[in-house]
Formats: C-alpha cells, structure tokens, sequence
C-alpha cells in the first residue's frame, strides 16, 4: 500500500484528495505548506504537490526534494500553462498537471509514476574536514578527535553547511529544511544556534556570515585560527 502525501494550502481541496486516494487504495495525508512537506515526506512514497503554496514557491519545494531524495513526485498547478509544466519537470517532478484533472487521471498518473523504479538512496557518508568531522549515521561530530556535544537542531544546521562547503545557504533555505518552518526576518533562532556552535567549536571561524543572505562552512583548523565576521 502506497503512501501519497498531499501538499495543498486549500483545506476542502486537500480533504477531498485525500479522500479520493484513500477509496483507492492508497494511505494518504496532506500537509498545507512547503516548510511541512520538506519536513516529513520522507515517510511518502508520492508527493502530490501543489506549485501554488503560502510560504514556499512549490518550484522551490520540488526542487528541495530532488535534491534531497529520489522520492517520486508528481506537480499540480491551477493555470494550465505550458511555462509552468516545463519549469515543474525541470525541477525534479515526475509529472506535472492541471488542477482541472478528473480522478480517474490522476490516479491513473499516480499509478503509472509508482511503477517507476526508485534508486536506492545512498547512506550519507561522513564529512571529513579536518580536524572537523561529521559523521550522519551516528550523528556525531567530532573535532581533533574530541566528541562535540551538539543538540538535534545544531548537528542538522551544522551537517547542511558542511554538505555544502563553497556554497552560502540561505537563512531561508536553513530555516525551511532544518526547522521546517517558513522563514521570518525577526528570527533570532538560527542566529542562536550559530552562536553556540561557533562556541563548542571554539571558534568563529567554523561558520561564517554572510550579511543579508545566510551562513557558509569556514575553515577554522584548516588554515588561520582567527577567523570574524
């Protein structure tokens, strides 16, 4: 028995799919945001999503899970706009239609995308950057070989910088895949969990700011200590 999650911010609309889904068959549930699904479709086997959401573009969701997994995924959208199925495949979808559609299509949809094989995820490996080291199966980080104490949230916040060395990831994107909430210009919660990293990693130098946009992996250990803002 598959698992469908809808992600659809209209409440009856959502209900009724899922009502539909679960005459066929299938176990389904919806969610009502972007932030929502980045944080629990790993328990999916389909995402349904809507390209219309409140607080993340559903372009940016699905690419979110692309990046993320190989977790099927089919995109729904409103306007029945050429531009608009191809920037959805473009993305990552497996499939891209109206709402207009009847259920027998969808489903049929459904189904035929199910049928596809999934690659296998990879087990993460870990990141090795000395004297740093990240280890996500066990989801320990060490430093010099010393046990860093880390909460749940840090290692998450800690582990996406670090898959992402040369990039800046946005206090967006952080707040959205860490958290799974939207982001909020007022937050201080991602400046928080910066500062005690930064603290039990025994220097500024390990995560640098990037004013106005996000955060990116430093290189404190592996080249000059002292590294500010």
């Amino acid at each position: 028995m598959s698992n469908v999650l809808v992600v659809e911010q209209d409440a009856s609309a959502a209900e009724a799919m899922v009502r539909d889904l679960r005459r066929q068959g299938y176990t389904a549930h919806s969610v009502n945001t972007g932030a929502r699904a980045l944080r629990i479709y790993r328990d999916a086997d389909l995402v349904l999503l809507s390209l219309e959401l409140p607080d993340i573009d559903g372009l940016e969701v699905c690419q979110s899970l692309r990046a993320e997994s190989e977790i099927h995924v089919i995109a729904f959208t409103r306007l029945d706009n050429e531009l608009e199925r191809v920037l959805a495949l473009k993305a990552g979808a497996d499939d891209c239609v109206t709402k207009t559609w009847g259920f027998r299509e969808i489903e049929a949809r459904i189904a035929a995308v199910l049928r596809r094989p999934r690659p296998r995820s990879a087990v993460p490996e870990i990141i090795s950057l000395r004297p740093l080291h990240i280890d996500p199966r066990t989801r320990e980080v060490r430093l010099r070989d010393r046990l860093v104490d880390v909460t749940s949230k840090e290692f998450d916040l800690l582990f996406m910088l670090a898959a992402n060395p040369e990039s800046v990831v946005s206090r967006k994107e952080l707040m959205a895949k860490v958290w799974g909430i939207s982001w909020s210009r007022t937050s201080r919660t991602i400046d928080t969990h910066v500062s005690n990293l930064r603290a039990k990693l025994g220097s500024n130098g390990w995560i640098i700011t990037v004013h106005g946009v996000g955060y990116r992996l430093g290189h404190a250990g592996r080249g000059p200590e002292a590294f500010t803002d």
